[in-house]
């Protein structure tokens, strides 16, 4: 089989994997002729940083043959699909030809379980050494590793790695023994919390380090030290799949809450459960509406980056009308959710109000409450400075109040969630 068959193979078979941001890589770059590649700039795999750059990096599996069963994957043993597999040379050579015709800026690597799960990710590492070691490749790199591989392959595949990944696979451990009995939660929660270590000691020795320069600097000015050794300074993350099992929005959230909690992953991605040929009766017939998906994504946000916990989002009593209790309402963004909940909390005023109770305000965003509270510091806000933020009014207005404005009686309002509900859109015929 040719290159270009295998690559058409492996990138297609790599698209279900879902956590491949480059967040959170370290700044590198071959300014001044030194190396090749960088973690920066513009741009095939589209990712995003957290400043919004998009982050291009060649997807692909090493190998699509896996000797595992997992009932979800269309990789697994007895699936009936077209199997290829690269050598760790063609994955190099690929990843530095991409490179050089500006396609991309970094690979995402990962891979099905041949021989053993040591034998398979020895592979994925020596992929990662030969860029990085012989050819000085700069640019990122995020490696997918198997929970059961040695911790001293875990270990190399750090020092090369700008972030690495360990798949959950299902929200529930009940659901994994259910769908892929050859995998095993507690070592998947055993590798996690072995690569947090890992980084975590990284972490702390790189800022003892930076510390004793400063201190020292004085004293000498030509002595370089040796710097600390980087761990995966992307920090590790990991991917569930959404609708393959009966598992409700809470209990999913709730997984995350922990992860994010115990092991301080960078992300959890949710990848909507796709059916696949030849599927087994256990599997749903069809996928779960992407709006979960998305709903799921809102509410991680919500945990991560404004303050809220898994039981405020998504409370035991809360269900869709006419559905399960536990899940995310699809018809509305979890934050307005909240707060039309909670309309005891509200009005909030822009002037007094502390930034967590802000950012809980539907339609205002960290940067918006940032503007705010640094506009506050001067003078009093008034309605007209919400126009100069473009913040969206209509969603705003009923749970704020400023200087020269009150909502009224807008928060007893029977249908506000009516009002405040997207207007609907004709499907296209295309």
């Amino acid at each position: 089989m040719n290159l270009q068959s295998k690559l058409a193979i492996l990138a297609d078979a790599a698209k279900y994997d879902a956590s491949c941001a480059s967040s959170g890589a370290a700044p590198r770059n071959s300014v001044g002729g030194r190396g090749m590649g960088s973690t920066e700039g513009m741009g095939i795999c589209h990712s995003y940083a957290p400043d919004g750059r998009c982050i291009s990096l060649l997807k692909i599996l090493l190998t699509n043959f896996c000797q595992y069963d997992c009932l979800y994957c269309v990789n697994r043993v007895t699936s009936n699909v077209p199997r290829a597999r690269f050598t760790v040379d063609e994955v190099v050579q690929l990843t530095l030809d991409f490179y050089r015709r500006n396609c991309i800026e970094g690979l995402f690597l990962s891979s099905g379980i041949i021989q053993s799960p040591d034998y398979t990710m020895e592979q994925v590492v020596e992929v990662a050494r030969v860029l990085r070691e012989e050819h000085d490749f700069r640019g990122y790199i995020h490696l997918k590793t198997i929970p059961d591989a040695s911790p001293e392959l875990m270990q190399r595949a750090g020092r090369y790695a700008d972030r690495l990944s360990i798949n959950i696979e299902l929200p529930t451990a009940e659901s994994l023994t259910a769908l892929a009995p050859e995998k095993d939660s507690a070592a998947i929660d055993r590798s996690m919390a072995r690569m947090a270590v890992h980084i975590g000691e990284s972490r702390a020795a790189r800022k003892e380090q930076a510390a004793q320069a400063i201190v020292s600097m004085p004293q000498s000015r030509t002595t370089r030290r040796a710097s600390a050794p980087l761990f995966a300074p992307g920090g590790q993350s990991t991917q569930m799949i959404v609708g393959a099992d009966a598992t409700n929005d809470r209990t999913i959230l709730a997984t995350s809450a922990r992860l994010y909690g115990v092991h301080r992953l960078r992300r959890v991605y949710y990848s909507a459960f796709s059916p696949i040929p030849d599927a087994a009766r256990a599997l749903p017939l069809a996928a779960p509406p992407t709006v979960r998906e998305h709903r799921l994504y809102q509410a991680d946000w919500l945990m991560r980056i404004y303050g809220f916990t898994h039981d405020e989002i998504v409370p035991p009593s809360q269900g869709t009308p006419g559905g399960p209790m536990g899940m995310l309402a699809l018809d509305m963004d979890p934050k307005l959710a909240w707060a039309l909940a909670h309309r005891e909390r509200f009005p909030v005023n822009l002037n007094t109000a502390p930034r967590e109770l802000l950012l809980r305000v539907p339609g205002f965003g960290v940067q918006t409450v940032e503007r705010l509270l640094a506009a506050r510091r001067v003078r009093r806000l008034r309605h007209a400075d919400l126009s100069r933020l473009h913040v969206p009014l209509k969603k705003v207005l009923p749970f704020v109040e400023a200087a020269d404005y009150r909502p009224g009686r807008a928060l007893e309002a029977a249908d506000l969630a009516a009002q405040l509900a997207p207007p609907p859109v004709q499907r296209s015929l295309f």
